[in-house]
C-alpha cells in the first residue's frame, strides 16, 4: 500500500532536485522513495553529489600512485604499438 507524505521544501531546491533526478531518468518521487527506503532499511543517510570509488578501484589507484612514485609505471608511449608491446612484455 502506498501512502502520501507532505513536506515543505524551498522551491529552488525542489527544482534543482527534479533536474538531478531527471538526469538519472527518475522522478523526484522515486528518488525520495528510494532514499527513505534505504534509510529505513539501514539507518544510514548518505548525501553526496560526488561518485564514490569502489574498494577495488581505490586499491588500483593506490597501486598506480605507488608505481608512479617509484618510477616503475609504464609510459608515456609514442604510439599505440609501443603500448601494446609493453602490455605483451
Amino acid at each position: 500500500m502506498k501512502t502520501q507524505v507532505n513536506i515543505k521544501i524551498d522551491e529552488a531546491v525542489k527544482r534543482a532536485a527534479q533536474r538531478q533526478a531527471h538526469k538519472l531518468g527518475l522522478s523526484l518521487s522515486s528518488v525520495v522513495n528510494a532514499t527513505l527506503s534505504q534509510f529505513a532499511r539501514t539507518g544510514e543517510l548518505t548525501v553526496s553529489a560526488a561518485s564514490r570509488m569502489t574498494p577495488q578501484l581505490e586499491a588500483l589507484v593506490a597501486e598506480a600512485r605507488r608505481e608512479y612514485a617509484a618510477g616503475t609505471s609504464a609510459g608515456p608511449f609514442d604510439s599505440a604499438e609501443g603500448m601494446i608491446r609493453d602490455l605483451d612484455a
